[in-house]
């Protein structure tokens, strides 16, 4: 994926936008606005109390850490893909999948031996855990991104080596835990938007459904719907700071699309979901919209 400033400046201002760009950016900060209702009148978190479910043994610099993977209904589900499914997005190394986990602070606790470590908690769905003890494919893959997630929270180096410990399920105590309780506002679905200027001539490359919603205040999430196509070859995209461009694969598609929020083009991340037949795009904002 190539990611730019693109386009000239002058085609960022909204005098120069079309009425469907002008709607697409009065609908987009109403999401926002929802947002921050959502964000007033709920909760910023509940309390939930994970179940155990095994326990891992690591190191890290500082010495022997445990994870305690545990499971709650409270969290959310991955997506509902097969294996063969995952396994192809993972090869292709695009964030396509996204496992929800609750990382739990850190607390000390004495091993076996009596001697002094370092245990996490964390958690992931009750149902998708139940799907895991069956395939060791997702349980090393949690394993790996829990251990992974608890690098980047706590600026940790953790052994990427690990064993699962057989005669218990977790070690020390485990937590309650806050998780966020406010569900993500979903922007309504707008149809084909494009730039002005962008329109394909009769019979050039069909303009692709867009949908866009708000994962988190920082975070917008796109779904191209590309139902010709089987897979990511030969297409392009291009990402700047408040525009998307999509093209490519035979000049079958075309993508033009405004975007009235200012993007971390350099953080986006994109993968194709073959089954669905859609480009998924993260973008990461570089300011909260107000």
């Amino acid at each position: 994926m190539s990611r730019s400033t693109l386009l000239e400046p002058e085609l960022r201002e909204a005098e120069m936008m079309g009425d469907e760009t002008t709607r697409f950016e009065e609908l987009l900060l109403q999401a926002s606005r929802e947002l921050q209702q959502a964000q007033a009148t709920t909760p910023e978190s509940t309390q939930i109390q994970p179940q155990p479910g095994f326990c891992i043994k690591t190191n890290s610099s500082e010495g022997k850490v445990f994870i305690n993977i545990c499971h709650s209904p409270s969290i959310p589900p991955p997506a509902d893909l097969t294996e063969d499914e995952l396994l192809q997005m993972l090869e292709e190394d695009q964030a396509g999948f996204r496992i929800p986990m609750s990382l739990g602070e850190p607390h000390a606790e004495l091993d076996a031996k009596g001697q002094g470590c370092t245990a996490y908690d964390v958690a992931v769905n009750s149902d998708f855990y139940r799907r895991m003890q069956n395939s060791d494919f997702l349980r090393e893959l949690v394993v790996t991104i829990a251990r992974e997630g608890l690098e980047d929270k706590y600026s940790l180096q953790l052994n990427p080596e690990w064993r699962m410990l057989k005669n218990r399920t977790f070690l020390g105590s485990i937590s309650q835990q806050n998780i966020r309780s406010k569900q993500r506002p979903r922007i309504q679905e707008l149809g084909n938007l494009h730039s002005p200027g962008s329109k394909a001539p009769e019979g050039g490359p069909e303009k692709p459904h867009l949908s866009l919603w708000l994962e988190a205040p920082d975070l917008l999430l796109a779904e191209i719907d590309l139902p010709k196509l089987d897979g990511a070859l030969g297409l392009s995209l291009e990402i700047g700071e408040n525009r998307l461009v999509m093209g490519g694969s035979q000049q079958l598609y075309h993508l033009d699309a405004y975007i009235p929020l200012r993007i971390n083009s350099e953080a986006s991340k994109a993968a194709f979901h073959w089954k669905r037949k859609q480009l998924m795009v993260a973008m990461p904002l570089l300011s909260v919209p107000s």
